[in-house]
């Protein structure tokens, strides 16, 4: 038996690295990010099949698990590798929950953890300047977010536009900046105008990906709920480019009438048992009492 090859980096060749994401930014190649949310690793794998660069996601369960750092730590990291099973090239970045990077030892612990489970970059939505540095100066890559902080977030500040004064604008501007120089490689912008989220991904040296601000940046992202009608009400930038549920609900229907009709399950999707061997047990059956 061949014995299996083992490595000590990370670096995988073909892998949409933060260094991937900049080259793509200063060759002017637009950033394709996708999220999956709920719907699992096998979105993300159709995502790679057809190119695209980054798949941002949560864990499985999007870590609301209500339990401790351990379960937390655990959760994420079978959440990465479980991603990474299904796609090689994709940039995997990872949001990491509160608990993980509320300290900043802890930051970089539970960080360079899903690193090693197969994520390229880590999302710590919110994540102070200080701890961000402390990550940076210990190599746990970031990949992070600003503009409208979504997720738990929002419980404090809720889900709203920003940026609408300049003032308010040269603030996401600097949050940006601040971002970059305490070595973030890259970030997304949500719920800004148009003209100040393209100025900013102008600005910054790092790839910049709109996710609701209207304008093309350095690429877009938008959540595969959207991407596929699963949303109660369309969010005003999302485009749906399938109905999904649908499609689900019509192959569901079909197989389950078919169970009760009798038409599924077909002799050709089962196997007999040798005439022998089957004498042989009807006998055995019969003798049995329970």
């Amino acid at each position: 038996m061949a014995e299996k090859k083992m490595s000590m980096s990370t670096v995988h060749r073909g892998r949409k690295n933060l260094a991937y994401l900049q080259k793509m930014k200063e060759k002017g190649e637009k950033i394709v990010q996708m999220c999956p949310a709920e719907l699992g690793p096998v979105f993300g794998l159709a995502a790679e099949m057809v190119g695209c660069d980054i798949l941002r996601t949560p864990g499985l369960l999007s870590m609301r698990t209500g339990q401790d750092q351990t379960y937390d730590q655990a959760i994420s990291r079978l959440s990465v590798m479980k991603y990474r099973e299904y796609v090689q090239n994709i940039h995997i970045n990872f949001f990491i929950p509160i608990s993980l990077y509320a300290d900043k030892v802890d930051a970089v612990k539970y960080g360079a953890e899903m690193v090693f489970a197969g994520a390229d970059s880590i999302l710590a939505m919110g994540v102070t300047n200080d701890t961000l540095k402390f990550m940076s100066d210990n190599y746990v890559p970031t990949y992070g977010h600003i503009g409208a902080v979504s997720g738990w977030q929002t419980n404090a500040t809720g889900y709203a536009k920003v940026g609408r004064t300049a003032e308010d604008a040269f603030r996401i501007f600097k949050w940006g900046y601040e971002y970059q120089e305490n070595g973030m490689g890259g970030m997304t912008i949500e719920l800004t105008p148009m003209e100040v989220s393209q100025a900013i991904a102008e600005k910054l040296r790092v790839p910049v990906v709109a996710i609701a601000a209207g304008a093309p940046c350095d690429g877009s992202e938008m959540v595969d709920m959207d991407t596929f009608g699963m949303m109660p009400k369309p969010a005003g930038h999302a485009k749906v480019y399938a109905e999904l549920l649908p499609f689900l609900c019509e192959a569901y229907m079909a197989w389950a009438e078919d169970v009760r009709s009798g038409a599924y399950p077909e002799e050709k999707h089962g196997y007999h048992m040798d005439p022998e061997e089957l004498e042989k047990f009807n006998e055995m059956m019969d003798k049995f009492e329970a």
